[in-house]
């Protein structure tokens, strides 16, 4: 039960972020139906669970180096790679796809704090 809540939450915030990159910036996120964002959740959900740990230790470096600041790069490179294997979901560029998934982030948090 608490990962169907976890996965409606994610499908909530991408929405949410998307709409929010929609209204204040020259790129897009297009999202083609309610049940594009919940496939980019479940995807987003499993690559940041299997991909992103592999990429962070092989970027450690670096990361330590920009003090965690690149950690935000790969999180825009995994929301580009999503955009890439989700039909329906889509991503202009990597700077719109920085600033989502800065925005992504802190309505999950918020969204998973209030539940």
């Amino acid at each position: 039960m608490k990962f169907l809540l976890n996965w409606l939450l994610s499908t909530l915030a991408i929405v949410i972020a998307a709409y929010i990159i929609n209204g204040f910036s020259t790129g897009a996120v297009v999202i083609a139906s309610f049940w594009s964002a919940v496939i980019a959740a479940l995807v987003l959900g499993i690559v940041n669970a299997l991909i992103k740990p592999v990429l962070l230790i092989l970027t450690l470096p670096i990361t330590i180096l920009t003090l965690g600041l690149f950690a935000l790069v790969l999180n825009a490179l995994m929301v580009l790679l999503v955009s890439w294997l989700v039909p329906g979901f889509a991503v202009s560029g990597f700077v719109v796809a920085f600033l989502f998934s800065i925005i992504l982030s802190v309505i999950g948090w918020a969204l998973h704090r209030i539940a």
